[in-house]
């Protein structure tokens, strides 16, 4: 069965760790793409998320976008939306629920999201 919405991204987390979820069956779509494309990459990417979705030790490739796309709602919360460089033109966008310990994957895919296309 393919992952939808709602559904878990990765495995369950450990300790302090961030439980990764897919905000969109989109998503999961493009977490697929993503995996048979880049695997050792995007568990690079995933393991970094749920350690700490606001790590910065590598800002080229992971860093919260900027201006009117560096926020969105989600369930009724203003929350953090950061992105993940998985390959050159592969990406992660994710808010960071700091209440639910939780990264909602609001894309992945294997090109740049449309959103950035203005």
């Amino acid at each position: 069965m393919s992952p939808k919405r709602g559904d878990r991204g990765a495995p369950p987390p450990l300790h302090t760790e961030f439980e990764i979820r897919f905000a969109t069956t989109e998503a999961a779509t493009g977490r697929d793409q993503l995996a048979q494309q880049a695997p050792v990459n995007l568990r690079r990417a995933f393991d970094t998320i749920r350690a700490d979705p606001r790590e910065a030790t590598n800002p080229d490739r992971h860093h919260r976008l900027k201006g009117s796309l560096g926020s969105a709602n989600w369930k009724g919360a203003a929350l953090e939306r950061w992105q993940y460089e998985v390959t050159s033109g592969g990406r992660i966008w994710y808010l960071v629920d700091d209440e639910r310990r939780t990264a909602w994957i609001v894309y992945a895919g294997t090109g740049h999201p449309k959103s950035t296309e203005r």
